[in-house]
């Protein structure tokens, strides 16, 4: 495994292609869900 390999993400960026090791569109970064609207007591 190496630049040499297109099926790790290492390699698809060396070879400047796309797929499911690396996204053209890559997926949003999920940040802790805020609570929503906290209800004084």
């Amino acid at each position: 495994m190496g630049r040499g390999d297109k099926k790790t993400a290492k390699g698809k960026r060396f070879q400047g292609s796309f797929g499911k090791s690396r996204p053209a569109k890559p997926a949003k970064a999920t940040k802790a869900a805020a609570p929503a609207a906290v209800k004084p007591a």
